[in-house]
């Protein structure tokens, strides 16, 4: 056999009905697996998508923020930009939350924004881009927090993937074979068995058979 049987074995019929209870348990096991591997395997792509699209968005609005920063450090001076910046009032808040993908415990997080008081520099001609600086900035900020989120799911599913393709492949390549082969190994076992029984009761047949022609023979005399 390609693949051993199970050790300690006994080759009975009550474990050969056991061991056929057990292989439909495991193939019922083996097929709710793999449903449950394409599943996560379609959301997995279907998140990774957000996170491709989200990355780009991300990158984009951040190339832009810096740009209109440099733009607002020659405008305004960096000092005036720093001292600014460092009046800033937190922006958003995130609150969390778990979404449950087929058994995976993915988090959420919901964005919002703070409301904040007046920037801290003067309103003058000069601010503007400043302002500017600071949207930019605001929704590069809230693409990181989106994509964070997407990134940690992503991540998730894909662990779960790979947990499942491993059980998928230990029952069809390891435990169902093993069980086959067991159960192979004790039906030849249990054939044997009545064959050699089947053999004992026809040499005790013909024994008596013989001795009762002997009684009959010698009773006839």
């Amino acid at each position: 056999m390609s693949t051993s049987i199970i050790e300690g074995i006994h080759p009975t019929r009550m474990e050969l009905l056991a061991l056929k209870r057990r292989i439909i348990l495991a193939e019922k096991g083996h097929d709710l697996l793999k449903e449950k591997r394409d599943a996560l395997v379609m959301h997995f792509f279907d998140i990774l998508e957000d996170v491709g699209r989200l990355r780009k968005e991300m990158n984009n609005a951040l190339r832009e923020a810096f740009e209109a920063l440099i733009v607002a450090k020659m405008v305004m001076g960096p000092l005036r930009v720093e001292e600014a910046a460092m009046g800033v009032e937190p922006l958003y808040e995130v609150e969390t939350s778990i979404q449950n993908i087929m058994g995976v415990k993915v988090p959420l997080l919901n964005i919002k924004e703070r409301k904040v008081s007046m920037p801290p520099y003067g309103l003058t001609d000069t601010s503007v881009v400043l302002d500017e600086a600071a949207r930019k900035f605001r929704e590069a900020l809230r693409l990181a927090i989106q994509l964070a989120e997407v990134e940690t799911a992503v991540r998730r599913l894909a662990e779960e993937i790979d947990k499942t393709k491993r059980r998928v492949n230990a029952l069809k390549y390891i435990i169902i074979p093993k069980l086959e082969n067991t159960i192979r190994y004790i039906s030849l076992h249990l054939e044997e068995r009545e064959r050699e029984d089947l053999f004992r009761l026809k040499r005790v047949k013909a024994i008596l058979e013989r001795k009762e022609t002997a009684v009959v023979e010698e009773t006839a005399a």
